[in-house]
């Protein structure tokens, strides 16, 4: 057993998953990024102690429904896969925190998503969104969303009933309209760049916006708002992994 209680395979060119990995009952975090997978093991549903699983850059035209069984899972990384859609197996991981799925190919982006109650990152960038489900609002633990390079026409209506949002990026879609966000009171940082909108989302003051017109007023708070002390705090919120500083 790793002493980390760690395995990381990735960028093996894999195209079998390693059996014996299964041996590793108290195994918390495996790492099969950037392989040929597609398909796993019903083995797998041994490592019942998994907090955090990386799936990203192989194979899969489905979610291998074993993963769906291992419900101490908190992170998951789907991304860069061949999926269309999502398991409805996947409400069982009710401990799960962070999804991603971008650079998939969904068209849609699958209800079942909005049954992880505890989700509070979704990465579904770069698919062929072009609406989100009303069920999303129930997703009140939800605080960053990028939903970059999808085919949106409109900005998202249920993200206005989403007050707890901090993080929403809809960069490259096709918006040509944004509402106002002021009353999201919740709301750090937008990002809307490239989409041909006519104007700039109103925010609130204080929050962060990236794109065309940015260096727009924001709206004023409420006077309700103003009389209230708020807490302040000295972090902006991150980029997403695409809008990150890259290294010379």
């Amino acid at each position: 057993m790793p002493i980390d209680r760690m395995v990381d395979l990735s960028s093996r060119q894999l195209r079998r998953f390693p059996l014996h990995v299964c041996s590793f009952r108290e195994l918390v975090k495996l790492y099969l990024s950037d392989n040929n997978l597609h398909q796993l093991p019903p083995e797998l549903e041994q490592l019942q102690n998994l907090q955090i699983l990386a799936l990203d850059f192989n194979n899969f035209k489905a979610l291998p429904l074993v993963v769906c069984t291992l419900k101490q899972l908190c992170i998951l990384y789907l991304g860069n896969n061949k999926l269309c859609d999502l398991p409805q197996e996947l409400s069982l991981l009710q401990n799960l925190k962070t999804l991603w799925v971008e650079s998939n190919c969904l068209s849609h982006l699958p209800e079942v998503v909005c049954e992880l109650s505890l989700l509070k990152t979704l990465h579904a960038g770069s698919n062929a969104l072009h609406t989100l489900p009303a069920g999303l609002r129930c997703l009140q633990e939800l605080r960053t969303i990028w939903l970059s390079g999808n085919l949106l026409a409109d900005f998202p209506p249920v993200l206005l009933h989403m007050p707890f949002l901090e993080v929403i990026d809809v960069d490259r879609n096709a918006i040509r309209s944004f509402p106002s966000l002021a009353h999201l009171p919740g709301l750090k940082l937008v990002i809307y760049d490239h989409n041909p909108c006519r104007n700039a989302p109103k925010v609130a003051k204080g929050v962060r916006r990236v794109g065309r017109w940015a260096e727009e007023t924001p709206e004023p708070r409420k006077r309700s708002e103003l009389g209230r002390e708020e807490e302040t705090d000295s972090k902006e919120p991150p980029l997403p992994p695409d809008k990150q500083p890259q290294p010379c």
